[in-house]
C-alpha cells in the first residue's frame, strides 16, 4: 500500500513508520519538517496541516491507499484532509483518545460509553462522528496513557526523575486511584493490524495494556524497572485540593479511575499487547531515560517541595 502518515517523526509515528516500512509499504510523511524522518530515504511532504489551502496545495495531486491521522486534534484539522482523499481510500485510521469518556462509576470504559461534553478531547469525538457521517472506510482508536521510549509527555519519566534521585514521590489522594498505560510499540502494532482487517472499518477501539494499576503500584513498578526495590521508595499522599499550583503540573495523571477494556481490539484485530507494565517501563528507563542522560539533568522539584513541607 501507499500510505500517508500525518506527523510520523515523533513518538507513535516513529514506531508506526518503521513497522510499515519493514512490512514493505510505501510510506509518505506529512509534517512541518522540524524533525528527522525515522527511516532514511523516506518521502516527506512539509507543510502546516492546520492551513486547509496549504494542505490541498501539497496533497491534491497525491494518491494513497490509506492514511493514519496521528495528530488531528479537532474536526477542522481532519476534515480538509478527508475531503481531498474521500473516494480513493481503503482505510483512514484516526488517533482519538480515551479521554473523551465521561467519568463513570462503572469501569472499565467500553467503546460505547457516554462522552464527556466538557472533555478537552471533545474535538476528537466530533471528528469521529463526522468520519462516520462522511461514509469513508474509517477506524478510530482511543488510547489511554501511552508510554515508552521517546515519550515527549512527562509520564514514566516523572517517576524516574524522583526514583533515581532518592526523592519522596508525592501521590495525590490515597494512592488507590486505578489507571492504565499502553506501550507505544503495542499501540503501533494495533494500528497496523487495523490495516489488515476489513472488520475494523467503521469501528472504534480502545488500545492500551491489558492490566490496570494503582498510582502507588505504578510508582513501585517504576522503581522495579529502575532496578530498585519497590519497598525502598517513599510515597507521600496528599490532598490536591489543599494546594494551588497555578499552571504547574503536580502529577502526570488525572486524579480519577481511568482505564478501558481492550477486549474488543484483541478479539477483532487479532492483536495482543507484547509488553506487561514492568517490561515496558524497563524499556523506557534503559532505552530512553538513561540513554538520554536524563538522570543527570537539572529538574525543578519546587512543586514537590511545596507539597512535602506541609
Amino acid at each position: 500500500m501507499r500510505i500517508l502518515i500525518m506527523g510520523g517523526t515523533r513518538f507513535i509515528g516513529v514506531y508506526l513508520t518503521k513497522i510499515l516500512v519493514d512490512k514493505g509499504h510505501e510510506i509518505v510523511l506529512f509534517n512541518r519538517g522540524n524533525k528527522t524522518a525515522p527511516v532514511s530515504g523516506i518521502q516527506e511532504i512539509h507543510g502546516d496541516r492546520t492551513d486547509a489551502s496549504q494542505l490541498r496545495e501539497k496533497l491534491a495531486s497525491e494518491k494513497f491507499d490509506a492514511i493514519f491521522d496521528n495528530n488531528g486534534r479537532k474536526l477542522s484539522d481532519t476534515k480538509p484532509l478527508v475531503e481531498i482523499f474521500k473516494g480513493q481510500l481503503k482505510c483512514f485510521v484516526y488517533m482519538s483518545s480515551a479521554g473523551v469518556y465521561l467519568k463513570s462509576e462503572q469501569m472499565p470504559h467500553m467503546e460505547g460509553d457516554a462522552i464527556d461534553p466538557k472533555s478537552r478531547h471533545l474535538g476528537k469525538y466530533e471528528t469521529e462522528t463526522e468520519l462516520a457521517n462522511l461514509g469513508l472506510p474509517w477506524t478510530s482508536i482511543r488510547p489511554t496513557y501511552i508510554y515508552g521510549p521517546q515519550n515527549y509527555n512527562d509520564l514514566e519519566a516523572w517517576f524516574f526523575d524522583r526514583i533515581v534521585r532518592d526523592r519522596p514521590i508525592p501521590i495525590p489522594g490515597n494512592g488507590l486511584h486505578i489507571t492504565q498505560l499502553g506501550h507505544v510499540k503495542d499501540l503501533a502494532m494495533a494500528m497496523v493490524h487495523i490495516l489488515e482487517n476489513d472488520k475494523a472499518i467503521g469501528q472504534i477501539y480502545n488500545i492500551s495494556g491489558e492490566r490496570f494499576v494503582t498510582f502507588d503500584g505504578l510508582a513501585r513498578s517504576c522503581a522495579e524497572a529502575a532496578g530498585k526495590s519497590p519497598d525502598s521508595i517513599k510515597l507521600v499522599h496528599y490532598d490536591p485540593k489543599q494546594f494551588n499550583f497555578g499552571k504547574k503540573k503536580a502529577f502526570p495523571l488525572r486524579v480519577q479511575h481511568f482505564f478501558t477494556s481492550v477486549n474488543k481490539a484483541m478479539k477483532e484485530l487479532n492483536w495482543q499487547p507484547k509488553y506487561d507494565l514492568i517490561s515496558g517501563l524497563k524499556d523506557s528507563f534503559e532505552n530512553d531515560f538513561i540513554a538520554s542522560g536524563r538522570e543527570k539533568a537539572e529538574v525543578d522539584f519546587s512543586v514537590d517541595d511545596e507539597i512535602l513541607k506541609v
